[in-house]
């Protein structure tokens, strides 16, 4: 297996760090938490700058605004849960952070909102086989069906398949701290360390088709680094990650990033299709967090 370097190293220094070792329960609630007060504060925010008239125009729909204030709700009501939970616990909760959504205007409040949610879902997808407690499994999963809802009504919102895949996708801590961060502008220095991580960042050129799928070429940016074998010579791949395993396809260096072919899943196999994620490793066998050199990217996949 080959290694992979990135010749800047990512941020990491929003949230406390903790080295890596064994994570706890309450290391998950309170990486919960910090999700949930992401999102909390997202909703607060667009609610204080749009009107009901903004998202009316927006979304062509005039129940939208009373919907959108009960999911504003939701994530609050998820955010003192999980506080009380830990608190209970004897576990120290994580306060809310200070963030930059950069929302101009509501469509792109809309397509943030529909990045989060399911973010989110993936997230609590993928912290769940770590969830030792059966109380706080269950917990867990009340919030993941209720999240999956709100990414169904926003995607719907935006015209969008509400249901695109039979499956969704799990994400690792690291992956969605890296998707999570950029949001990120500081953390309170009382707040616990988590044992988590940022990627460098992967994005999707602005210049790829509006309309992606199997077979479609597109680059990855990898803006602010330079992704590259450690060897010099090694083959770099794009991994797309689906509940059944990565699927793997050739990323050639191109400048600022990376070019490739959107694969299609195995027969068998979870398809690569709605809210996506992909990622750069010198590996085509499996995703692992020394695998793995940057992102995830997230992708609408038709």
């Amino acid at each position: 297996m080959a290694a992979v370097v990135a010749a800047a190293p990512a941020k990491n220094n929003l949230l406390a760090i903790r080295q890596a070792g064994q994570i706890t329960d309450g290391d998950i609630l309170n990486y919960a938490l910090t999700l949930e007060h992401l999102e909390d504060n997202f909703y607060r925010t667009a609610l204080g700058k749009f009107k009901e008239a903004d998202f009316t125009a927006a979304t062509n729909d005039s129940n939208f605004y009373g919907n959108l204030k009960e999911i504003s709700s939701d994530e609050s009501t998820h955010v003192s849960f999980l506080t009380a939970a830990l608190t209970k616990a004897g576990v120290k909760p994580v306060a809310e952070c200070t963030y930059d959504f950069n929302l101009p205007d509501v469509k792109t409040f809309l397509a943030t909102s529909s990045i989060l949610e399911g973010v989110g879902v993936s997230a609590y997808l993928g912290a769940a086989a770590d969830i030792m407690s059966k109380a706080y499994l269950t917990a867990a999963g009340s919030i993941l069906t209720v999240e999956s809802r709100h990414s169904a009504y926003i995607r719907n919102s935006l015209k969008e398949s509400p249901f695109p895949s039979p499956f969704d996708v799990p994400l690792d801590f690291n992956e969605v701290y890296t998707l999570a961060a950029p949001f990120i502008v500081s953390c309170p220095s009382s707040n616990p360390p988590l044992p988590v991580k940022a990627f460098p960042t992967l994005t999707s050129s602005p210049d790829n088709p509006a309309t992606i799928s199997s077979g479609t070429k597109i680059t990855l940016l990898t803006p602010k680094v330079v992704v590259k074998p450690a060897d010099g010579t090694s083959q770099i791949y794009a991994a797309f990650i689906t509940v059944t395993g990565p699927v793997f396809t050739l990323a050639t260096p191109v400048e600022g990033g990376f070019s490739l072919t959107v694969p299609e899943a195995p027969e068998g196999g979870a398809p690569i299709a709605g809210q996506s994620y992909v990622v750069l490793t010198a590996c085509n066998t499996t995703v692992t967090d020394d695998t793995t050199a940057a992102g995830p990217a997230v992708l609408e996949i038709s």
